[in-house]
């Protein structure tokens, strides 16, 4: 039997507000065994591009990344915003390493193809890309690795990365050697057929629904990559993909994901 791992990414509306990472920090630090914490960026990257006189550009919930926006990003993300992150599981008893993607080659890019959209210095990942070697042997030594949005080509240039597709691809990478669960944390309880209705959580989403919840546009931008993410996820062979209140991961109301 597979050792279980656990995978959770948390979302930019619970690192904005230092009192909810703080408590979603508190939460994770009690899950025993082996787990995995990737984080976004939040609001705060976006605020400081403006203040530069950068504006800020998204396409179905992913974001544009230019040079002068990879510099920033970069610095926000694998800086600031990493390390905040790893102080507070250190706090509460959590060895904590906080890792981009060029550290150790632990997650290597490719740049993403212009079509349709030039996304500019964004990378995309394959099973391949993660280290898994790597991961295991901080997972044996009892470190938590803490993943930022930042990886490289391996050919010295940064790029950007949905963190829900790092999330996704180090839970994929991961599932031969574990059972894995993977966990969409944010400031909502799963998905809502309203948005203004924190009970109208839809429990159970397959793939069939999936698409009439996307043509009728319940499910749109940010959430979009999410759900791409998890079903390719579990057709990869990770056990389980729930989307969740970051701040009651303990909690029955949340969704769940499955192929039929």
């Amino acid at each position: 039997m597979k050792p279980e791992l656990h995978v959770f990414k948390i979302g930019g509306g619970i690192i904005d507000n230092e009192s909810d990472l703080m408590e979603f920090v508190r939460l994770f630090a009690k899950i025993n065994g082996p787990k995995i914490l990737v984080h976004g960026g939040g609001k705060g990257a976006s605020e400081m591009m403006k203040s530069l006189g950068i504006a800020p550009r998204m396409v179905n919930g992913r974001r544009i990344t230019d040079a002068a926006t990879l510099d920033l990003v970069t610095m926000f993300y694998a800086g600031k915003t990493n390390k905040q992150i790893v102080v507070a599981l250190q706090s509460h008893g959590v060895n904590a390493l906080g890792l981009s993607g060029a550290d150790g080659n632990v997650i290597q890019a490719t740049k993403r193809p212009v079509r349709e959209i030039d996304y500019g210095f964004v990378g995309d990942l394959s099973e391949a890309s993660v280290n898994t070697n790597l991961i295991q042997q901080f997972l044996t030594l009892g470190l938590t690795p803490v993943f930022c949005p930042i990886n490289h080509d391996g050919q010295g240039q940064l790029l950007n990365t949905n963190a829900d597709t790092i999330a996704a691809s180090v839970a994929k990478a991961l599932s031969r050697q574990y059972a894995v669960a993977l966990h969409f944390c944010f400031e909502k309880r799963g998905v809502l057929t309203d948005i203004n209705d924190e009970n109208s959580v839809i429990s159970t989403i397959n793939l069939a629904n999936y698409a009439e919840l996307k043509e009728s546009g319940v499910i749109a931008d940010g959430m979009l990559p999410k759900l791409e993410n998890a079903f390719e996820a579990l057709q990869f062979g990770v056990e389980k993909v729930i989307i969740e209140h970051a701040l009651h991961i303990n909690d029955p109301l949340k969704t769940t994901l499955c192929l039929t």
